[in-house]
């Protein structure tokens, strides 16, 4: 059930600016004053975090090798995390791909109907980005029947094949760790690698029929890992609009002058660094370069990133919010949040001020997580 509260004494942030005023909530939406007011002085109210791209969830879903019996119980178990870090819409990106285990399609098939069976019994707004191996062609029928069974309307491409080793004829690195993941032996895993690799020339006309398809499904399309302005010439020139976690200056900058969004990972941006040796974050989003943040792995990241960006002063604080809500909203045409104008959908996070603790998220106007002081004053 949602709330008709009005917040009095917090700070908030409208797109003006910080402000200060009553913000009130009423029937799901950003609303006029209502009836009941809710002291929150020293307290920060923004808008709901949009997570465009986040696989944090995984963890909920098989905590070890093999515990996988329930998904729909490891989700509602993923979403109380989401609403614990403030995420109000997550796109759960979810892997179709050679590698098996939990980025296989059979695993891919099951996530998604056990999730179409809870999505609606939860307040967070799941999504799904389908992440695909560009190299699995034989499968583009297949996945095109699996998006329209599940009316999913995100996909990024992938092309996590070792080339390098496999033009060599070399045995990749951690093969065995790997191919057990899948659930193959280490020889059948790496043949099905190298019969991947060998029909590489087949690739690039198959991606111009499957973005075409999409394109005309109307489907947002994503590239992954760019490294050159080439990698983005190529994806721009089937219509792909988002470059997610580009690799270098460059390929960023060539994204940035093709008009498409790009994605950084907020990790990068905690860390200082990429875990895998690329781009720093915090330098693409120097030189202006990064349209949104994402969780990518960890879900309590957007919101530190945005808090260690704006302490280091790399930009004022309504722009670096802007990051992972007004503009993660926009990149997915989502024109009723990310932002708390009225009429938009309720969904904010209530911080305390002095120690920066996400005391409440509201997702569409219900209380998704609430904790702490913010607690004990709506419950006294």
């Amino acid at each position: 059930m949602t709330i008709e509260l009005t917040f009095t004494g917090a700070t908030w942030l409208s797109p003006a600016g910080l402000d200060t005023a009553p913000l009130s909530v009423a029937q799901g939406r950003i609303s006029q004053d209502t009836s009941r007011p809710v002291d929150l002085s020293g307290k920060l109210i923004l808008p709901g975090i949009v997570d465009l791209h986040g696989d944090g969830f995984e963890r909920h879903l098989a905590p070890r090798r093999g515990a996988m019996t329930d998904l729909a119980r490891g989700l509602i178990s993923a979403e109380a995390e989401l609403a614990a870090n403030g995420i109000t819409t997550a796109v759960l990106a979810q892997f179709y791909s050679w590698e098996g285990g939990l980025r296989g399609p059979e695993f891919a098939a099951r996530m998604l109907a056990s999730l179409d069976t809870v999505k609606d019994t939860l307040d967070t707004d799941l999504r799904v980005q389908l992440r695909l191996e560009t190299h699995m062609i034989d499968a583009y029928p297949e996945i095109l029947a699996l998006i329209d069974r599940h009316a999913i309307s995100y996909v990024a491409f992938n092309d996590h094949l070792p080339h390098d080793h496999l033009a060599r004829g070399k045995r990749p690195p951690r093969l065995t760790g790997t191919a057990l993941k899948s659930g193959r032996n280490p020889e059948k895993h790496l043949a099905l690698m190298q019969d991947l690799h060998d029909r590489r020339a087949e690739v690039p006309a198959a991606l111009d029929g499957l973005c075409a398809e999409l394109s005309r499904r109307g489907l947002h399309m994503a590239s992954h890992d760019d490294a050159t302005p080439e990698d983005i010439a190529a994806w721009t020139a089937r219509g792909v609009a988002i470059s997610e976690f580009p690799e270098t200056l460059e390929a960023a900058r060539a994204a940035q002058d093709a008009g498409m969004a790009t994605i950084l990972g907020a990790p990068n941006v905690a860390r200082g660094a990429s875990h895998k040796g690329k781009v720093s974050a915090r330098d693409v989003i120097a030189k202006g370069l990064c349209t949104a943040l994402a969780s990518d792995y960890h879900y309590p990241s957007p919101r530190n990133a945005i808090m260690d960006l704006a302490d280091l002063g790399m930009t004022d604080f309504a722009a670096a919010w802007a990051m992972v809500s007004t503009n993660p909203a926009k990149v997915l045409g989502l024109t009723d949040r990310g932002t708390l104008t009225p009429g938009q959908r309720a969904d904010l996070v209530i911080l305390d001020q002095a120690t920066r603790r996400l005391e409440a998220t509201l997702s569409g106007g219900t209380f998704t997580y609430l904790t702490g002081d913010t607690a004990r004053r709506l419950t006294t």
